[in-house]
């Protein structure tokens, strides 16, 4: 096992055992590909699925592997035709039995830190759909709240403004000016310390690293 695989995987222990103190279910999986067989056997046929914006759900091959299975009516905004639609969709998404999403940083003491533009997502995590599954890379785990906080704003948030074409100062600077420009991405913070209720948010860490 080389180097990084062992750091990950004590990371990952840490983390785990801190995420289930808080009534989080967690598990572990040391590639994306096993990650993604554990996260479709969760779903059982018949289910109405949605999902995020997430890197980390398209580099995984999640998205795929949803977009894939015939037994399940995903919830897709990727195929709506106009603003409403996609509008349609958010709203729908919180009937889903499966919110699939990624976390923008979990600290190693347990809590997730993400921070949403539109706030869909978010409030997804918050309330409505009946599950939630995280596909999250290690690379995501700070071992502080402040260093998630600053990983959310310094990293995440300005690699996702140039990926969305947004002109923002962190997109040319890579660092958070706390801004309030029309393109910010970054109107909700939200910390969820906490699965209630319990098992409802189900995390699975993997051993790479992906997404921003």
């Amino acid at each position: 096992m080389n180097p990084i695989d062992i750091y990950y995987e004590n990371l990952a222990n840490i983390t785990k055992k801190n995420l289930e103190k808080r009534q989080f279910e967690c598990h572990y999986c040391k590639t994306a590909k096993e990650a993604v067989a554990l996260a479709t056997n969760m779903v059982e046929a018949g289910s109405l699925v949605s999902f995020g914006g997430s890197m980390t759900l398209a580099e995984s091959g999640m998205s795929d592997s949803l977009k894939q299975r015939t037994d399940i009516t995903l919830l897709d905004r990727s195929k709506a035709n106009s603003p409403e639609e996609v509008s349609e969709i958010y709203h729908k998404s919180f009937y889903a039995d499966y919110y699939f999403m990624s976390s923008n940083a979990i600290t190693s003491d347990g809590e997730l830190v993400n921070i949403d533009g539109t706030g869909n997502r978010v409030a997804a995590l918050i309330y409505g759909p009946k599950n939630i599954i995280i596909l999250a890379g290690m690379n995501k785990v700070s071992p502080s709240f402040e260093e998630a906080i600053s990983r959310v704003r310094n990293v995440a948030s300005p690699i996702n403004a140039n990926r969305l074409n947004r002109k923002t100062p962190c997109a040319s600077t890579g660092v958070c000016a706390d801004c309030l420009s029309p393109d910010c991405i970054c109107s909700h913070t939200v910390i969820t310390r906490r699965s209630a209720p319990k098992n409802r948010i189900k995390i699975i860490l993997i051993g790479e690293s992906l997404g921003y």
